[in-house]
């Protein structure tokens, strides 16, 4: 009886060792649904193969991402550009920080009205994005079609209130960037970030009027606080991200919708 009492009370022991063992090596990082988390669940097997439990946590908007690995709810993110990043530091009065830029995805503008840009008659309703970052980018690539001209075409916070030349009285609706897709059916064009365009079904290769190019400077960034970004789990997460692996699966998966960034 004394050597059974032993014997689970030794287990108990032994479990109790353990458990914060498994604890130190679970990594959770928030992402948006397309293409973030799908690249992360690519990766989660050789992650497992370091001894490092992989826990993706999706999200659909782009403010509790940042929000929740700024309170040490979630461990890292992966789901923006540097300049929204930079925008919600000095907004939200956050320290997050850049770990290493993983792929880019061409901002494209649709359309379930028109064919070409060129179609769009006067007084059509553009939507774009209503934060500070995607508006400005939303604005430029018009910018560089033709649509419109900007005070300054390289001022990535541009509004609607920059347009210097506006020739047929478009009309600039600023929504969330969750609901653009959504609303393709009642404005006459859509500025619409990729994640959200693949998370609808739209093709932004075959389906964008105008696009960015591959040279766009608009990476998504694997994302943690100042404190962890050099927590070992991270910095193999952001190696996995980086690696050819990776680069073959975006290549092979979204066919020039997501690029990955340059060796």
């Amino acid at each position: 009886m004394l050597s059974r009492r032993l014997f689970i009370l030794s287990g108990l022991a032994v479990g109790a060792c353990a458990q914060p063992q498994s604890k130190a090596n679970v990594l959770t990082v928030a992402a948006t649904a397309v293409p973030h988390a799908e690249i992360l669940k690519a990766i989660q097997p050789d992650l497992a193969g370091q001894g490092i439990d992989l826990q993706i946590k999706v999200f659909n908007d782009y403010v509790q991402p940042n929000l929740q690995v700024d309170q040490k709810l979630i461990d890292a993110n992966y789901f923006q550009t540097l300049p929204y990043l930079d925008a919600f530091n000095t907004e939200r009065g956050t320290k997050l920080v850049p770990v290493v830029g993983v792929h880019v995805e061409p901002f494209g503008a649709y359309s379930r009205k028109v064919k070409t840009i060129a179609e769009l008659k006067p007084g059509a309703v553009i939507a774009v994005p209503n934060d500070a970052t995607n508006t400005g980018r939303a604005l430029i690539l018009l910018h560089k079609n033709g649509v419109i001209t900007l005070k300054d075409p390289s001022n990535i916070a541009a509004t609607p209130k920059d347009i210097v030349a506006n020739p047929k009285g478009f009309v600039f609706k600023e929504l969330e960037s969750p609901s653009l897709p959504r609303v393709l059916g009642e404005v006459d064009l859509a500025l619409i970030n990729t994640n959200y365009a693949l998370d609808a079904k739209l093709d932004p290769q075959k389906d964008a009027l105008i696009i960015e190019g591959p040279d766009s400077p608009y990476l998504n960034y694997l994302v943690a606080r100042e404190e962890n970004k050099t927590d070992p789990r991270i910095m193999a997460l952001a190696a996995a991200l980086t690696s050819q692996k990776v680069r073959d699966f975006i290549a092979a998966t979204y066919h020039g919708a997501v690029i990955a960034a340059k060796a």
